[in-house]
């Protein structure tokens, strides 16, 4: 019975300290990053930016959050407690020299090579984007809605994510259609939605900008108008900026004048060589009824209101 018992201790012993034997060494923070998370601090970035900036250079978020720690919030890192110096001290800061994270899971022995980071790293790791540079947001607001066709006199603006020099911030669509850019010089780009310019635009800088991010901006709408005439408040040209029915269209106006004639207003469009004379009665459709003469306008179409 007691050779038994000691047995189980030693067997369970054993266990234990193969446990800790197999278990991983933590992994300490590299140089490089400790250093550009100090430099993004100085440019006045917060962490959640640097964080950001980082794991998008293929920096794993664990050693990014380890980095963050160790700099933005020495009194927490080891070694704080023997005096460890503030963070941006120098390379002998012992909290930030004893920042560790624990080491990734094991991956697959062939990663996928379009999710690799890019080499270039002062310690092998991906290369980081300068310190103050803004994150990319997660959203963008092209300015127009996503089905919007992009024509002549539209001003844009052309980002390329953190390659300012390849970047516009104001062109004008020109009457042939096409745009001047950095690098590729013309780019025909009428007739296209945003994201489809986007598409184009970074088919053909990815030959000289690898992995380049585009985004395209309407900053004014110059091609697309439609026209009130009479017995609105705002006489003049309307933006086209969405599909916008006869009932809207007479709101981006002011609305009507008193004097207007409610049941006379008509719709002139030109449209395939023809044409057309469209009615709209404006009572009968505030209370719901010929709900079809509420039609959808196209560019180019002009409202009259009688007086």
């Amino acid at each position: 019975m007691q050779k038994s018992f000691l047995s189980l201790v030693f067997l369970a012993a054993g266990l234990f300290a193969a446990a800790g034997f197999c278990q991983q060494p933590a992994q300490p923070v590299p140089n490089e990053l400790i250093q550009y998370v100090r430099d993004a601090r100085k440019a006045g970035e917060k962490e959640g930016q640097v964080q950001q900036n980082a794991t998008a250079a293929g920096w794993s978020a664990e050693v990014v959050s380890g980095a963050i720690q160790a700099v933005f919030h020495p009194e927490s890192a080891d070694g704080a407690a023997s005096g460890a110096p503030p963070a941006g001290a120098g390379e002998g800061d012992s909290a930030v020299n004893k920042a560790v994270v624990s080491p990734e899971p094991a991956k697959s022995a062939q990663p996928d090579a379009a999710k690799a980071p890019e080499p270039g790293g002062a310690d092998g790791g991906p290369k980081l984007p300068p310190a103050g540079t803004p994150a990319k947001p997660a959203a963008v607001d092209r300015g127009v809605p996503n089905d919007y066709e992009i024509g002549a006199g539209d001003e844009l603006q052309i980002s390329v994510w953190k390659e300012p020099d390849a970047s516009v911030p104001s062109v004008v669509v020109r009457p042939d259609g096409k745009i001047s850019l950095p690098i590729l010089k013309e780019v025909a780009v009428v007739g296209l939605t945003p994201t489809q310019a986007e598409a184009l635009i970074t088919s053909q800088l990815v030959k000289f900008i690898s992995a380049a991010d585009v985004t395209v901006i309407v900053k004014a709408i110059n091609s697309k108008k439609i026209y009130a005439l009479g017995g609105v408040k705002k006489e003049g040209p309307i933006p086209y900026t969405y599909r916008m029915t006869v009932l809207q269209a007479l709101s981006e106006a002011g609305g009507l004048t008193d004097y207007a004639k409610r049941k006379k207003i008509y719709v002139l469009r030109h449209e395939n060589g023809r044409d057309y004379k469209l009615p709209f009665d404006y009572d009968a459709i505030l209370m719901g009824k010929k709900m079809e003469l509420n039609l959808p306008l196209i560019p180019g179409d002009t409202i009259v209101v009688p007086k």
